[in-house]
C-alpha cells in the first residue's frame, strides 16, 4: 500500500515555481517515492528529513510511520535547498 503525500504550503509554491517538465518529474519521483520510501529517501546526517533527488533539484520530506504520510517540506535547486 502506497503512503500519502502532503504538500506543505512552501513546498507547493516552490513546485509552482518550476517548470512544467521539471514539476511533472517531481511529481513522478514523489509518486515512487510513495511506494517505498525507504528505498528512494535517504536520511540527511543529524536530521530526521529525509531527501529525495531528481536530477539537480532535491525535495525534503518528513516520513510518519504511524500514518504512511510523507510530509514533503521544500523543493529547490540543490544549492539552496540545505540553507
Amino acid at each position: 500500500m502506497p503512503w500519502s503525500i502532503l504538500w506543505s504550503e512552501t513546498a507547493a509554491r516552490d513546485l509552482g515555481r518550476l517548470d512544467p517538465p521539471i514539476a511533472r518529474r517531481v511529481v513522478r519521483m514523489l509518486g515512487i517515492a510513495a511506494r517505498d520510501p525507504g528505498r528512494c529517501l535517504l536520511t540527511l546526517t543529524g536530521s530526521d528529513e529525509r531527501k529525495l533527488r531528481s536530477g539537480d533539484l532535491r525535495g525534503l520530506a518528513l516520513l510518519d510511520p504511524t500514518t504512511k504520510t510523507l510530509r514533503i517540506g521544500r523543493v529547490d535547486h540543490r544549492y539552496r535547498i540545505y540553507e
